[in-house]
């Protein structure tokens, strides 16, 4: 089992005692496997909750507390998974942390949007969130030496980081499984648990923006291409987003009309489920898209990065109306750390413009050589 880089904090927070525990993350990341792996782990006596049992949801959403006392008996430790499938479920969890103080309750969610909607005002300042991404580089280095992980590293390019695909053997058998997540995506987590009046076109958008990942995306656009308000396609956009789907890099600027600012890049959470929307698993010496996919990789490798090791700035990219660019850079204790990624190249320069711009900024290119220390 490839150690997950929450597991500490998991084990700290459930000890602790003093908040409810919730874990999101898109379907098929292991949140599940890592929660049941901790808490057997720990010294207190468990139950553990299948939210899709109806029997379950109906004394967890009665906000009646003899009745979740007497589901809950002497166990010290409550682990509800997939809590997003019970009604009201921020205000029964309120109702148990407030009357059982030395109750532990972990819940876990693969929809974000659905259980945040759900425990956010009842529960404010009673939870401790963790986010549990597809496996990251960093977290197979605890296994794997960074040779292996660089020979590895077109896999990981063309079929993604989700746990099953890593450990499916054969091209056959890993396309199979992301056809499962690309619909469990779609079908479940997005289209089932919200109102959206045209499915279809969602499902259109999402590829859209496949074929565009890392490249400036027009709002104006897509509108046009599938005959929708700039407001839906905003909409819908923000929905894929808290869907862990994609994700969006806006244009770094202090207000210089040289820069583009107004227009995002969007990017996937895992490159796997990128290539299955698009239905391309060429290997990379036939593909016209191994610039994209490289970068694809390393922004939400560094994502990943930040989220685990509480790593706090904003990320942006930076590009002028003159073609001058910047992949990828962060803001954060007054620097301004720059990076290009290339998946050949060994040199190359700075933009001047990006230099003499901001004289506080670095510059660095992350190629297949030195990637290892930016994504881990």
């Amino acid at each position: 089992m490839i150690k997950r880089a929450i597991e500490k904090d998991l084990v700290q927070d459930i000890t602790e005692g003093k908040k409810v525990v919730i874990v999101y993350g898109a379907r098929q990341v292991g949140k599940t496997t890592l929660v049941k792996k901790v808490t057997s782990e720990l010294p207190y006596r468990k139950l553990e909750v299948n939210a899709d049992l109806l029997a379950y949801q109906d004394v967890l959403s009665s906000r009646d507390l003899g009745k979740m006392k007497e589901m809950i008996g002497d166990n010290e430790l409550l682990f509800i998974d997939e809590a997003q499938n019970i009604r009201n479920i921020g205000i029964n969890l309120k109702i148990l942390h407030d009357h059982l103080p030395r109750l532990r309750i972990i819940a876990t969610g693969s929809s974000s949007f659905e259980l945040a909607n759900k425990v956010a005002e009842p529960l404010t300042g009673r939870t401790r969130t963790h986010r549990l991404y597809p496996i990251a580089v960093k977290e197979l280095l605890n296994d794997h030496t960074p040779f292996e992980v660089k020979q590895n590293l077109e896999s990981y390019l063309l079929y993604g980081m989700y746990p099953d695909v890593l450990l499916a053997e054969g091209a056959e058998k890993k396309v199979r499984i992301l056809q499962e997540l690309a619909s469990s995506y779609l079908y479940k987590d997005i289209l089932q648990l919200t109102n959206i009046k045209h499915s279809d076109k969602l499902v259109r958008l999402l590829k859209l923006l496949a074929f565009q990942a890392g490249s400036l995306v027009s709002v104006h656009e897509l509108a046009k291409s599938l005959e929708l308000s700039h407001e839906t396609i905003n909409n819908y956009i923000d929905l894929l987003e808290k869907g862990f789907i994609i994700f969006r890099l806006g244009g770094f600027s202090r207000n210089l009309r040289k820069e583009i600012s107004k227009m995002n890049k969007i990017y996937f959470f895992d490159n796997g489920i990128r290539n299955m929307l698009i239905d391309n698993f060429n290997s990379l010496e036939f593909r016209q898209d191994t610039g994209a996919l490289w970068e694809n990789f390393l922004v939400s490798e560094r994502m990943k990065k930040k989220a685990y090791d509480h790593i706090y700035g904003d990320s942006w990219f930076w590009r002028t109306y003159t073609g001058a660019e910047v992949d990828y850079l962060e803001e954060r204790d007054g620097k301004l750390p720059g990076f290009e990624f290339k998946w050949k190249a060994s040199k190359t320069r700075a933009p001047k413009s990006w230099l003499e711009t901001y004289p506080e900024a670095t510059w660095q290119l992350i190629n297949r050589e030195n990637f290892i220390d930016f994504v881990s």
